[in-house]
């Protein structure tokens, strides 16, 4: 699950009073290990000011509980194999992947992690395999702990759950039409025309497969090789080993998280297993397969 592009790109239409014409800010920064752009339009240059900064601390925020690319919870959690007093964010995160996981019927497993670097870094296949198991992890709120040679990854599902934390930011901040853009999309009331926001969904190699409609809903889209590993194997693993069953599947749903988790194993999954997937929460559809 490592590798997958992230690029956020907000794109917002402000509550702001009266009287203020409307100009276009931006601001660019890092989010999850890649590049982070924020486009803002109808606010003044105070609360436009104002926004940047609390987006930036919010990214910081998912950063110091989700990044691999940084020290965080995750890379202490994975190093020492337990964390003590593991934050609400990480809790609600853990409790929302047990969900996708049981509805995908374990395909979605984020202690998919240590085949991952195996294969990109040419170690012990075997020993990776073994150490796979969702169900095996004890989680508390005093401690989280793994077993031995586990490991952990929420990069396909940390992004959507980034979108949404900068969602509600917005909301909270009196930005009623907003577009965020993170990989998985996250669109908040309507463009500033009234119109819905656009979706374009693009399969592995950035070719446009199909444009949607977005109103109060999240998109998420996952490429099974969009990224390879090792010798051209597709990024998004199996658990049990098995192949892709998709190339690139988009799921909408209220919350980019549930999108971006249920995208992610849907590659893996066939059409059947899906469906009973999407029933698992409700407002979830597919959009795209192929």
């Amino acid at each position: 699950m490592i590798g997958r592009r992230r690029f956020l790109a907000l794109s917002a239409a402000a509550l702001a009073a009266p009287g203020h014409a409307a100009t276009r800010h931006d601001w660019q920064g890092a989010a999850l290990g890649a590049q982070a752009r924020l486009i803002l339009s109808g606010a003044t240059d105070t609360q436009a000011r104002h926004v940047f900064a609390r987006v930036a601390s919010e990214l910081a925020q998912v950063e110091a509980q989700f990044s691999l690319y940084r020290d965080s919870a995750l890379t202490r959690l994975n190093r020492d194999g337990r964390l003590s007093h593991p934050s609400p964010e990480m809790l609600d995160l853990f409790a929302l992947a047990t969900q996708v996981h049981q509805a995908t019927g374990g395909v979605f497993d984020p202690t998919i992690q240590p085949l991952w670097k195996a294969m990109a870094m040419g170690g012990d296949l075997q020993t990776a395999r073994a150490a796979i198991g969702w169900t095996r992890l004890r989680v508390s709120p005093d401690e989280i702990k793994l077993n031995p040679d586990m490991a952990l990854t929420f990069n396909g599902i940390a992004q959507g759950h980034a979108a949404d934390r900068i969602a509600a930011l917005m909301r909270a901040e009196g930005f009623g039409n907003v577009l965020i853009d993170m990989g998985e999309v996250q669109a908040l009331g309507s463009r500033p025309d009234g119109g819905p926001w656009r979706a374009q969904i693009a399969g592995p190699m950035g070719d446009a497969l199909a444009d949607l409609d977005l109103q109060d809903r999240a998109l998420a889209t996952s490429s099974s090789l969009g990224t390879r590993i090792g010798l051209g194997t597709a990024h998004i693993l199996h658990p049990k080993g098995l192949p892709p069953s998709w190339q690139t599947v988009s799921i909408s749903a209220p919350l980019a998280a549930v999108a971006d988790a249920l995208s992610t194993a849907a590659c893996l999954m066939q059409r059947p297993a899906i469906d009973a997937a999407l029933a698992a929460f409700p407002g979830a559809r597919l959009e795209h397969l192929s």
